[in-house]
């Protein structure tokens, strides 16, 4: 089943129901408001929701309405937890050979993983606010999961087992601020703006046999300003599949329902494929010709994120979101700031 969070005012929105072809909707009235809710009680609410799609599909929904992705929230507009792995080591690659440096057989073996931040996520269509240019906004097209409860220590093809939902994504980064954070010891905070997510969330036997091990088989399609930059496979040269991700993840601590785990951006070494991130396309020119030429996004650019099937249907519905000058624009004195480098006053434990 399809599912969405309408935006209604308030901080969750309202859950939704969206039929296969993504052209109809009915709110989940009766059964759950929220999607955190139904993440929560996943075994009794789910099978209603079930229900109530397969009228949808059928066209006996009494209650239906036209679907407008527009009117979308994230469908978890706010999450316990998003976390995002780099299971495409084609992209690792690039951007460490870009910086003179090669890969280690340990980033075959052992999933690279940050926390993020899950208090505000975008919907598909909101605005991205860019304070500064000089920060390097740039896109990244990525899958994701979100998981039910699972348990600490759990293997991998158990942790496969809690999936609940996949998800698309676009994992929004301030190039310009990675290093300076990095350089700090304890990792990405200012560098990670809020995560725009598809209009629609589904099980993954809505994907049939293209859900496969882990690993969905499909087409990640990006547009810059209607230009396509890339028509990358999910699946192939995923190393990491979800499970394995998610099992990482619960390594050291439970993992608990509505939990969002991303795959990180989505890489083919066929060059031909194009590229789901400018720094992927930056890595490349630097590799290439010494330096890159591809400038950051700009205040007006336009960035498109689709994920289609085999016979070319959105399976998610579009990421499509515009750069725009953030409405109250930093003082020149709280910018200053904002790009200073402080010393800390004890050294990170």
């Amino acid at each position: 089943m399809k599912l969405a969070t309408f935006q209604d005012g308030s901080r969750d929105g309202q859950l939704m129901v969206v039929s296969r072809d993504l052209t109809q909707a009915q709110f989940a009235t009766g059964i759950a408001t929220r999607l955190q809710q139904v993440l929560d009680d996943w075994n009794f609410l789910s099978p209603q929701l079930e229900s109530m799609y397969q009228s949808l599909n059928s066209g006996r929904a009494p209650r239906a309405f036209a679907f407008d992705a527009a009117t979308c929230m994230a469908p978890l507009p706010r999450a316990y937890q998003w976390v995002d792995g780099s299971a495409y080591l084609n992209h690792a690659i690039l951007l460490r050979r870009a910086r003179g440096q090669e890969p280690t057989e340990k980033m075959r073996t052992d999933p690279l993983m940050y926390q993020g931040g899950s208090d505000d996520l975008l919907g598909p269509h909101d605005e991205v606010r860019l304070a500064r240019v000089s920060w390097g906004l740039d896109f990244e097209a990525e899958l994701a999961v979100i998981t039910g409860d699972v348990r600490q220590g759990a293997r991998a093809d158990e942790a496969l087992d809690g999936v609940r939902l996949l998800a698309l994504v676009n994992d929004w980064t301030l190039r310009e601020r990675v290093a300076p954070e990095l350089a700090k010891g304890f990792g990405f905070l200012q560098s990670k703006p809020a995560t725009a997510f598809a209009p629609l969330v589904l099980t993954p036997d809505e994907c049939g046999a293209a859900w496969q091990g882990g690993r969905l088989q499909a087409r990640m399609q990006v547009q810059l300003n209607g230009e396509r930059v890339a028509q990358c496979d999910t699946g192939p040269e995923m190393v990491f599949h979800f499970g394995q991700l998610i099992a990482h993840l619960a390594k050291t601590r439970r993992v608990r329902a509505g939990s969002i785990v991303g795959s990180g951006t989505v890489s083919n070494e066929d060059r031909s494929h194009g590229v789901c991130c400018l720094a992927e396309r930056r890595a490349i020119e630097t590799i290439d010709d010494g330096e890159p030429r591809t400038p950051w996004l700009q205040h007006g650019d336009r960035v498109r994120i689709d994920c289609v099937d085999a016979d070319g249907r959105s399976l998610f519905g579009a990421i499509d979101q515009r750069v725009v000058p953030l409405r109250e624009p930093l003082r020149e004195r709280e910018a200053a700031a904002n790009d200073a480098e402080v010393e800390p006053a004890v050294s990170p434990a």
